[in-house]
């Protein structure tokens, strides 16, 4: 187990292994939506829907991105690939960038936060995973025409915080609270700060390994994800002590 995390100690090699535990095909993460499609925001009455469905027309997107990219990629293609008709696809997605953001924010869901009783660990863990899933064609072709797109569209933006961003805050939610509980972080004064620092932190973590294999190409290998998690709690260090 880690020792509370101090100015003097704040990156020490850890020991161990990080293996993360499989999520659980029901929850819900904080914040989601209660519905088959991860960005669906009303209660539809009638017909249940078809989760079946649902995860054929969210593969068939993924697909269609790696091979189409997003200036090709339409509707009815995805449809077809899906094998279900136009209707049943507009009536669970009104528009293309709507669909495409569902289809990379399940991708998102599978990230899980290790539970290795040492924060240094679970960072690493997660650090790992995330660059583990940017590899894959279908999430980089995504994300990287999501993000292209949602420079010259606000609503499509709110969507991408709203389903994907925002749920995956509860990593960090949870990698706090665990870490405070061992007493390896202090704990917050106030929920105004605890929001402020969630904010920091996954912006720091994910715009780091982003930017590193995605913008620069470079590998997001162990010693990478070591050095840069000494750095990151190190930061956090500083911040706590500047109180």
């Amino acid at each position: 187990m880690c020792r509370p995390i101090r100015p003097a100690d704040a990156g020490p090699p850890h020991a161990g292994t990080h293996d993360a535990r499989s999520p659980d095909p029901g929850a819900t993460a904080p914040g989601a939506p209660d519905s088959h499609a991860p960005g669906a925001r009303t209660t539809r009455t009638g017909r249940p829907r078809s989760a079946t469905a649902d995860s054929a027309i969210l593969e068939a997107t993924r697909a269609a991105l790696v091979e189409l990219g997003w200036s090709k990629l339409t509707m009815s293609d995805v449809a077809s690939r899906a094998g279900v008709a136009k209707t049943t696809l507009y009536r669970r997605w009104p528009s293309k960038s709507e669909l495409v953001v569902d289809a990379v924010a399940v991708l998102f869901d599978e990230l899980v936060l290790p539970d290795s009783d040492c924060l240094m660990a679970d960072v690493e863990g997660v650090v790992l995973q995330f660059a583990g899933l940017l590899e894959r064609p279908e999430t980089k072709t995504a994300l990287m025409a999501l993000v292209a797109e949602s420079t010259r569209d606000e609503a499509l933006r709110r969507r991408i915080r709203t389903s994907i961003v925002e749920r995956q805050k509860r990593l960090v939610v949870l990698g706090r609270e665990r870490a405070q509980e061992r007493g390896e972080l202090p704990r917050d004064p106030d929920a105004r700060s605890a929001a402020r620092q969630v904010d920091l932190i996954f912006d720091v973590l994910a715009g780091a390994v982003v930017h590193r294999a995605l913008v620069s190409g470079e590998p997001v290998d162990e010693d990478w994800a070591h050095a840069f998690t000494g750095l990151l709690l190190g930061g956090l260090v500083a911040v706590a002590s500047s109180r």
